[in-house]
């Protein structure tokens, strides 16, 4: 066994290792890089307190996952490649409890079985999964460490659950622990991403399939629905209840392209692509950005719509009609299912992300190997067992060699850059990363080659339906930093898109990072051009309140208005009152504006959420500058 975990460690490094040297992409940025929160100065408890309720990416915060970035970060400082190497030691610890899972599962279903035969399948599906195109971006990009930690948990939860549930009668103490086991790695699971709130309908599915719910013992199939109902059943409609006015709202799909109606209609294709790209994975089809993906609008436009509607109702029955004949890949076909039904429904999320099928992928490497044995031994025919292990290794090769070669891309970031602008030539994201590389490369010289080959993938992604005003601002920000002019016509096409509808998180972190390249004098241009667009993005309806504290700040710093600025930091805090960088910003305004009793407000509402000292700095500098006011005079 140790020797098999050993070729799964080696291999799995070595496909990845060539990633190691690429930068920062996307969501890292926002998450990691522009947060200063998970760049703690010291290992104190106020920090580590402050980094884990960081993130920007959730309400739940994701603690887990941030602490592992601040950890990051003490080690080595902002070192992209070694968190990415952190992530690659994460999947293949992943990787190892997938053998494990595997192994226990081939010992209930197959209990006659050579020790070493269950193994080594358990071993080849682990590397299967540890090499599949579709799971890099939970390896390589550094922020979906998050799906890799939430995962850990959810597979070591269904290992666990298959240990106790195989105990000889499963009485109530056994059916107390399993529940309380599942409880408590979904609730762990749960601090690094949401996703992993599906430990308990995985292991439904395992209970289905594998042990059919007691088969005929009546006292263990009540017991077993019960525990179902309370960790799995009365959760669902609790929150389904909780979410469903909100989802039901249109404001809630306001900065999205598709709405809910329209996400559902798109769902089963790219729930069917997923499976396609995780068996027969392409490089043309995993291309990381999928903003170039056409939603659904009825059930034949396109006419892939009611087809792939049709083809998951087959895979559906398809799995329950093989759960007695071929019960692994019944519950591999359940399992990739089960996966989408978080991300593949009702939320107001992406349609399309890869690493959403980081577990997903276990499912479908679990029903291939099925699939390849039934195949093999169904038939007494030596030629068709030859077909079936040379198509095994086929696929498995291959997968290997797209992983390996998309791994050498994300090596340099001009490289990755020019190799997802190649796979995205549709993708507005796609375009503004290669431009944005070529920015970078350029140095803000304005004597840069790179400067003039960065414009035409800037303004074709700028062009593109529904798209950000991303393009329109690392346009405006070379062109600025390099000294060269700033076309109107940029400016101009930024504030059409922002007045057209709702700013997204990228459109605001656009007008944040102008607003700090003017605040800080890198960038050259007038000031106005920004109030405009600033203006535009907070004359659509309820603004966040991320926006109004950028506007905020810019308005204090390049305006020169405090009356504004004063304004917009009570929005702020009005919109996300327990965020306590808004209030932070709050009571400085109003210490600046002579506002004494509005500062002490925001200074005694900061006490009641200081957890662990967290904000005692801040508390600390607030009160000393609250004194000097009061001397001063003012009231």
């Amino acid at each position: 066994m140790a020797a098999l975990l050993a070729i799964l460690t080696a291999v799995t490094v070595a496909i990845y290792l060539p990633g190691l040297g690429g930068g920062f992409v996307f969501d890292d940025y926002p998450n990691i890089v522009d947060n200063p929160m998970v760049q703690p100065a010291h290992a104190t408890l106020a920090e580590l307190t402050s980094a884990a309720l960081s993130s920007p990416a959730s309400e739940l915060k994701r603690p887990l996952a941030s602490l592992s970035f601040a950890a990051n970060f003490l080690a080595t400082g902002l070192d992209a490649s070694a968190m990415k190497a952190t992530n690659i030691g994460l999947h293949v610890l992943n990787g190892w409890l997938v053998f494990f899972l595997c192994r226990r599962l081939l010992r209930v279903v197959r209990p006659g079985e050579r020790s070493l035969t269950r193994d080594v399948t358990a071993s080849a599906i682990a590397l299967a999964w540890l090499v599949a195109p579709i799971n890099l971006t939970a390896v390589l990009y550094v922020v979906q460490r998050m799906e890799s930690i939430a995962n850990l948990f959810v597979i070591a939860g269904l290992i666990g659950y298959l240990k106790i549930r195989i105990r000889p009668g499963f009485g109530v103490h056994a059916t107390l622990l399993c529940a309380t086991w599942l409880i408590a790695c979904t609730g762990v699971g749960l601090l690094a991403k949401e996703t992993a709130v599906l430990l308990p309908l995985y292991a439904l599915c395992v209970e289905a399939v594998i042990f059919r719910f007691g088969a005929n013992q009546p006292g263990m199939r009540r017991r077993i629905g019960i525990m179902y109902t309370l960790i799995l059943g009365l959760p669902f409609v609790t929150g389904t209840a909780w979410m469903l006015p909100r989802l039901l709202d249109p404001a809630a799909w306001a900065t999205r392209n598709f709405t809910l109606a329209t996400r559902l209609l798109s769902e089963p294709r790219v729930i069917l692509d997923y499976l396609a790209w995780t068996i027969v994975p392409t490089p043309s089809a995993l291309s990381f950005y999928h903003d170039d993906f056409e939603a659904s609008t009825s059930l034949f436009q396109p006419w892939t719509t009611l087809a792939s509607m049709f083809g998951l109702a087959l895979l559906c029955l398809g799995a329950w009609r093989i759960r007695r004949a071929a019960p692994l890949g019944s519950l591999g076909i359940l399992w990739f299912l089960a996966c989408q039904t978080l991300t593949g429904t009702i939320l107001p999320i992406e349609l399309v992300y890869e690493h959403r099928n980081y577990f997903a992928s276990v499912g479908v490497a679990l029903a291939l190997a099925e699939t390849f044995r039934w195949t093999a031994v169904s038939k007494d025919s030596t030629r068709l067992r030859l077909v079936t292990m040379l198509s095994a290794a086929g696929l498995f090769a291959w997968s290997m060699a797209v992983t390996f070669a998309t791994s050498n891309a994300w090596g340099d970031p001009l490289s990755l850059a020019e190799e997802l602008g190649r796979r995205g030539l549709n993708s507005h994201r796609a375009q503004y990363e290669l431009g944005r590389a070529y920015i970078i490369a350029s140095r803000y010289e304005a004597s840069s080659p790179y400067i003039a080959k960065a414009i035409p993938p800037l303004e074709a992604a700028a062009a593109m339906p529904g798209a950000s005003v991303l393009a329109e601002q690392a346009l405006i920000f070379v062109h600025a930093r390099a000294g060269l002019p700033v076309r109107d016509t940029w400016w101009a096409s930024m504030d059409t898109k922002l007045h057209a509808r709702p700013a997204t998180v990228q459109d605001e972190s656009s007008l944040g990072a102008l607003a700090q390249c003017l605040r800080q004098g890198a960038c050259h241009f007038e000031a106005g051009n920004l109030r405009d667009a600033f203006d535009a993005a907070m004359d659509q309806p309820n603004p966040s309140a991320r926006l109004c504290a950028m506007y905020s700040d810019f308005a204090a710093s390049s305006l020169h208005d405090e009356t504004l600025a004063l304004r917009l930091s009570k929005a702020a805090v009005e919109k996300a009152p327990g965020e306590p960088v808004y209030r932070i910003s709050l009571a400085r305004r109003a210490l600046n504006a002579h506002d004494s009793e509005l500062a002490r407000e925001q200074i005694e509402a900061l006490r009641r959420v200081n957890f662990a000292g967290r904000l005692d700095a801040d508390i600390a500098s607030l009160e000393r500058d609250a004194q000097s006011t009061k001397r001063a005079g003012y009231p």
